[in-house]
């Protein structure tokens, strides 16, 4: 997938004029939001499990080599595969040679963002296979020709009418009379289509929320029950996982699991949570003869013993994201790349550099909400913060904005010119709107002004007051 990160204004800006998106974004956006909240007011211990979950992966990122030691041992012990791979183009060529191994002609898929990340798809059409999604979601914008909008609810940006014109270009056999009223008429449609590509796959592949390493287990949860359809039907079993994955024992992963579904959709537990250990086993009625692991870095060891090491604590929940004004109103495509929202806002810098993904963490009000319904408690606004100063130091912001804030910082270290410069403006722009009380254009903030009234400044400034009213605050 090649990102459009750098083009993050313009893809803003399209978002907010898409009428179709703002109705999707508008009728969704709730729904996450109040089922979480209803989910964690019903577990009293969930800011314990928070805790307990920080730690749990704190120790395993501080002991990383160690856990990925031991899981590869245990993989390797049940009949299981793992492919170290370094960068994306050694993940594809790695799924590619295990495909062409078994002859495969297509390929199912569970909704994996790894998946995403090294472009699989695309690969392996060029290489002769069909990669076929079996994720509702997944299925529909597979269809469309174009990258999920959301982690966990991949066509978060589409409403009904949109499936059901996707349909009827790609399914040649449907009837003209079919109707698409309800969610049911949607699911059924698409289970028709995809029960025969279930049966006829060579290979499976699915992503990963965990690797455990006392048994050398993968763990996916679902809803559709399309992950374990992908991996116990196919004669080969693929994972797709990145190293942060990893947590010691089954224990841990209890603990985590509690706290995914619930930040998530709101649910206590997802439908499905499988672990798949291996491959078949004699006297299993069903299961792959093949379980191979592609094992992805792709940069993320580079940030063990940074600052952005506490990203990699994330369990793809979405909450971030969730309940993020600016992702709430442009949706995850502007973001250009897998991973949108605040999450991928600290992420993608780090794993296809600022240059590149500037943008994004500068598309942040700041307002918190995402640290604080984060589940693994990562201090997304103080990473964004620092990639905002990587970025200034590197100068690859525009130069206007270092143009002005340089003439800030000249007047911030010179405090009786500052107290005077907001002085004048204050009571000028006072006068300037006192008639009205608000400004509905202003020279040097259009910005603000295109979508929202600037409201008058209104009495003394905060320094005058302060050194009225003295340290007190009588």
């Amino acid at each position: 997938m090649l990102p459009t990160s750098p083009a993050f204004k313009k893809n803003a800006s399209a978002a907010l004029a898409d009428a179709g998106l703002q109705r999707a974004l508008e009728r969704t956006k709730p729904h996450f939001q109040h089922r979480r909240a209803a989910a964690v007011a019903a577990l009293p211990e969930f800011e314990e499990l928070r805790e307990i979950g920080r730690e749990i992966k704190n120790h395993t990122l501080e002991n990383l080599d160690f856990y990925l030691e031991i899981w590869a041992e245990n993989v390797a012990k049940t009949g299981g595969e793992v492919h170290w791979c370094a960068t994306a183009a050694d993940a594809r060529e790695a799924v590619l040679g295990i495909c062409r191994g078994v002859g495969a002609k297509t390929v199912t898929k569970g909704k994996s963002m790894i998946s995403e990340e090294i472009g699989i798809n695309d690969f392996l059409e060029a290489n002769g296979i069909t990669p076929v999604e079996t994720d509702l979601g997944e299925y529909i914008i597979q269809l469309g020709h174009e990258p999920p909008s959301h982690i966990i609810a991949p066509a978060f940006h589409l409403n009904r009418e949109d499936w059901e014109a996707r349909f009827r270009t790609a399914h040649k056999d449907l009837p003209a009379d079919r109707v698409f009223h309800e969610r049911r008429d949607i699911l059924s449609e698409a289970r028709g289509e995809l029960r025969e590509r279930f049966l006829a796959a060579d290979v499976g592949i699915t992503g990963a929320n965990f690797l455990i390493a006392e048994t050398g287990s993968s763990v996916i949860v679902t809803n559709e029950g399309n992950g374990d359809l992908t991996q116990t039907l196919p004669k080969v079993h693929i994972v797709l996982a990145s190293i942060e994955k990893m947590l010691p024992t089954l224990e841990d992963a209890s603990v985590l699991l509690r706290l995914l579904a619930r930040s998530a959709t709101g649910q206590d537990f997802s439908v499905y949570t499988t672990f798949s250990t291996g491959p078949r086993r004699p006297g299993d009625l069903d299961g792959p003869e093949q379980y191979h692991v592609v094992l992805l870095d792709n940069g993320r060891s580079a940030m063990l013993g940074t600052g952005f090491q506490d990203m990699l604590r994330c369990i793809r929940c979405s909450a971030c994201m969730n309940h993020c004004p600016v992702f709430g109103v442009v949706g995850g495509h502007a973001y250009g790349w897998v991973y949108p929202g605040p999450m991928g806002a600290v992420l993608t810098p780090a794993l296809i550099g600022v240059d590149k993904a500037g943008h994004l963490p500068n598309a942040s009000t700041f307002c918190g909400r995402c640290e604080s319904v984060c589940p693994m408690k990562i201090p997304l606004p103080g990473m964004m913060r620092y990639w905002r100063e990587r970025e200034f130091e590197r100068h690859l912001g525009p130069p206007f904005v270092r143009r002005n804030l340089a003439l800030w910082a000249w007047l911030a270290r010179r405090p009786g010119i500052y107290r005077l410069a907001t002085r004048t403006a204050a009571l000028a722009l006072g006068l300037a709107g006192r008639r009205r009380g608000r400004f509905h254009r202003l020279p040097l903030a259009s910005g603000w002004t295109a979508g929202r009234d600037l409201p008058a400044p209104e009495g003394e400034t905060f320094f005058s007051r302060y050194r009225r009213q003295g340290r007190s605050g009588r």
